[in-house]
């Protein structure tokens, strides 16, 4: 790539990297975000350059950091044993960042646990969203080396690929010290179960262990992996801050009989059951769905769902309110994968998502992105071996086409159930990681 070029590209990555940045006001304290248990983070950014940042956790600083000026690195990985190696132009470079534990002992830092420096990661991807990776070291941290192993082992960080014997052994060792963290793998999870419970999948599941199932009924014949136990109703399975709105998402299991939150009172309709009739009795939500009706069938219809295990009827909500509903599915043995075209085979741990916005003041305005890319997140983390989610809206839904391909969604190809005409379209896992758009 010639100089000129290079220098076009880094220069909107600089913009795009302060555009992050710059919506976050310097000299003050200020909220970025609420963690899924609830903790509230906030970052104190310097009114110069060359100024110490500093992240606290629920008022207590957690870390401290300072961004380089004349340091920017990029992670190459393509080239390694090539004579591309450490000479490549055409990748996006970063900013170094190199952090510090707090000091609040009169002559030492504090150590920095991993759950809070999980927190401080957290802050920094919202911070500077749009980097692929972020360069990192460490300055005045006691248990650095428990921490760096912490980054490597879980896939959260990673170093240069080394440099073949005989050459670049200086630069190798002036850059030992910096690992480069990854956007993707910090929001797959990385670090997170087993090490701490902040993450956004609040129940997480070990692996489900695969032995084949079978499915036979009126639309479908198909063996798949037997599918594990649903869970309690009224489970929340997800949550999650969203920067843009200031509000958490959040994923819970369908509780149709109000067991959870104790909505059902004196032998009434529990929330879950209630919004669910209602939206499907408004006119918007009726005319894609088609499924205006009687509280008793609508009852009759999330029931058939909780019995169903390929099924999973949830209710989604904005800081506990409630704006949708969505229907996560096993695509295996779903009708959907009849109509997969000719060399597209559906996935032993492939889903497919069903969504209805239900709240019409929640729709538009950017929201619509914002949870269907949550709902996609929730299923990614739910079991590292969905590599792909399938969505079959109709080919008239044009507002839902532009949420898909804002999503990460493509379109596959056109088919028609016996009911309506849909375009078969597909998110696989190593897209929607790569292009992050989760703030």
């Amino acid at each position: 790539m010639s100089s000129s070029a290079t220098q076009r590209l880094q220069a909107v990555v600089d913009h795009t990297v302060s555009l992050a940045q710059d919506a976050v006001p310097k000299g003050a304290e200020y909220l970025l975000l609420v963690l899924p248990d609830g903790g509230k983070v906030t970052t104190f950014l310097a009114t110069t350059p060359d100024g110490s940042h500093r992240i606290s956790l629920n008022d207590a600083p957690i870390a401290t950091y300072t961004i380089s000026e004349n340091q920017k690195l990029a992670l190459d990985v393509s080239s390694v044993n090539s004579r591309y190696q450490g000479a490549t132009d055409h990748l996006p470079r970063y900013p170094l960042i190199t952090l510090s534990a707090p000091q609040t002992h009169p002559t030492r830092p504090t150590e920095l646990s991993i759950a809070n420096f999980w927190v401080a990661i957290y802050a920094l991807f919202t911070l500077y969203n749009t980097q692929e990776n972020i360069p990192f070291a460490f300055a005045s941290v006691p248990n650095q080396a428990e921490l760096k192993t912490y980054l490597i082992t879980t896939g959260l960080a990673q170093h240069l690929p080394p440099f073949p014997a005989g050459s670049n052994n200086e630069k190798q060792k002036h850059l030992a010290h910096i690992v480069f963290m990854s956007r993707s793998t910090f929001w797959q999870g990385a670090g997170t179960t087993g090490y701490h419970s902040r993450s956004w999948n609040l129940v997480p599941q070990p692996p489900f262990p695969s032995v084949s199932s079978f499915t036979r009924s009126e639309k479908v014949i198909a063996m798949h992996p037997l599918r594990p136990q649903k869970p309690a109703p009224g489970t929340i399975l997800y949550r999650r801050w969203c920067c843009t709105v200031r509000q958490n998402i959040e994923i819970t299991y369908f509780d149709v009989d109000g067991v959870a939150d104790g909505s059902r009172i004196g032998g009434g309709v529990s929330r879950h059951m209630a919004a669910f009739h209602r939206w499907h009795n408004d006119e918007r939500v009726n005319s894609a769905w088609g499924e205006r009706g009687s509280l008793e069938t609508h009852r009759e219809y999330v029931e058939s769902l909780l019995v169903d295990a390929h099924a999973w009827p949830c209710m989604l909500s904005w800081d506990g309110e409630l704006m949708g509903y969505v229907e996560i599915v096993f695509a295996k043995e779903d009708h959907v994968a009849q109509y997969y075209p000719a060399g597209v085979v559906p996935g032993d741990w492939e889903r497919g998502i069903h969504v209805l916005a239900g709240e019409s003041r929640f729709v538009g305005a950017g929201r619509s992105e914002l949870w269907v890319r949550s709902l996609l997140h929730y299923i990614f983390l739910a079991d590292p071996r969905t590599d792909r989610v399938v969505g079959e809206p109709s080919v008239t839904n044009i507002g839902i086409a532009k949420v898909a391909v804002n999503s990460g969604f493509h379109f596959e190809t056109v088919f028609d159930f016996p009911y309506k005409r849909s375009n078969l379209i597909f998110n696989p896992r190593d897209r929607f990681f790569r292009r992050c758009k989760l703030w």
